[in-house]
């Protein structure tokens, strides 16, 4: 381990890039505190999203993990490979949304470029039966609406989706300070980890469709929410329609669903 970093430098010549919102870890203690908390099992490879300067992925190679590191930002990648030369092939310049992993159980880590934050946990959703646990930093707002309960206004449609199939813990908050450039936002570090429901009783796509519609105009009950989905006279007539979105639980969505269709 010390051989392979002993030249590692934290930022060197890489530049954050505001287009790509990346706001660089430099906190050290941070860093290894967020790669500890990826408690699941060690024999599975981890995908570390927006690897940046490599200040997460140092740890991940301390630790001893089969790591794969995806970027956009081509100096980065570059920078990496420069840095770690050892695991060259580990890092990939690909955007991890629209990235095919091959493998058939996986985990992911990161700190999440907080722009496109929403789009990877749809990625995660969307490979459900694959992403074992997800260690991420975000913005804290976000953390917050993932990590919230219904009859919560932070409740949403991430809350549902996710929760229908990970338990979701709030680890801790990262103050701005230890980013370079600083954010303007608070951030937070939150743990994903899959339950034991396979499937769930209702189509899931269709679950999904229900989420994303209630909670599209989550003000209105819904009745008028769902509207769009051609609901029969007898599914118009559900009392549980004379809700918001926010007050129904992941249980109720997946009942509610079974009965749309």
């Amino acid at each position: 381990m010390t051989e392979i970093l002993k030249d590692y430098n934290s930022l060197g010549d890489v530049k954050p890039k505001k287009h790509l919102g990346q706001h660089f870890l430099k906190d050290e203690n941070v860093a290894k505190r967020i790669v500890e908390s990826l408690d699941g099992e060690t024999d599975l490879p981890v995908f570390e999203v927006g690897p940046g300067t490599g200040v997460l992925t140092k740890y991940l190679i301390e630790r001893g993990v089969d790591f794969y590191a995806l970027d956009v930002d081509q100096e980065s990648i570059e920078y990496l490979k420069a840095n770690f030369p050892v695991y060259e092939k580990r890092f990939l310049l690909q955007d991890y949304i629209k990235y095919e992993v091959s493998h058939s159980r996986f985990n992911v880590i990161g700190n999440f470029p907080y722009n496109i934050s929403s789009q990877i946990f749809f990625k995660i959703w969307d490979d459900r039966s694959r992403v074992d646990e997800v260690v991420c930093m975000i913005q804290k707002e976000v953390a917050d609406r993932i990590c919230a309960s219904h009859g919560n206004k932070t409740y949403g449609i991430l809350s549902v989706l996710l929760k229908a199939f990970y338990d979701v813990e709030f680890l801790f908050k990262v103050p701005p300070g230890v980013f370079i450039p600083p954010p303007k936002v608070q951030s937070a570090v939150i743990r994903l980890k899959r339950n034991n429901i396979e499937h769930l009783s209702c189509d899931e796509s269709m679950f999904k469709r229900v989420v994303k519609a209630g909670f599209g105009k989550r003000r209105k009950t819904l009745r008028n929410a769902l509207k769009d989905l051609n609901l029969s006279d007898a599914q118009r007539s559900l009392e549980v329609l004379d809700k918001r979105a926010e007050q129904l639980s992941v249980s109720e969505f997946v009942s509610l669903t079974e009965r749309m269709s």
